[in-house]
C-alpha cells in the first residue's frame, strides 16, 4: 500500500474575518483563492454585506466530506471555542490583532 497518495483536488475548511465588524465566517470550499475572492467581490449572499474579508484561519482535506464535517465542528459551540483558542494564541503574536 502507498501512503502517498496523488489528489488533484483538495478541500479547504476556512474562516474570514469581516474587516466592518469583526465577525468571523466559516465555509469550505475547493477553490480557496476564488472562493476568498468571491466573499470579497460581495458574490456571495450570505456574506455580501459584511465585506471586505481577510483569511485568518484554514484547513486542507482530502474530500469534501471531510472538509464539510470540520465546517460543521468549526460552527458548533465547542468547535467556536476550539477556534477562539487557537487563533487567540497564534493572533495575540501579531501586530494587527484585534481580537476575536
Amino acid at each position: 500500500m502507498n501512503p502517498v497518495r496523488n489528489h488533484s483536488i483538495m478541500f479547504y475548511t476556512y474562516i474570514l474575518k469581516s474587516k466592518k465588524n469583526g465577525k468571523l465566517y466559516t465555509g469550505y470550499t475547493n477553490d480557496l483563492r476564488k472562493r476568498f475572492k468571491e466573499h470579497n467581490d460581495g458574490k456571495s449572499a450570505y456574506t455580501k454585506s459584511r465585506g471586505p474579508y481577510e483569511l485568518i484561519y484554514y484547513e486542507a482535506c482530502l474530500n469534501e466530506k471531510d472538509a464539510r464535517s470540520r465546517e460543521l465542528y468549526l460552527k458548533s459551540g465547542r468547535g467556536k471555542r476550539f477556534i477562539k483558542y487557537r487563533l487567540k494564541r497564534f493572533l495575540s503574536r501579531t501586530i494587527n490583532f484585534k481580537g476575536i
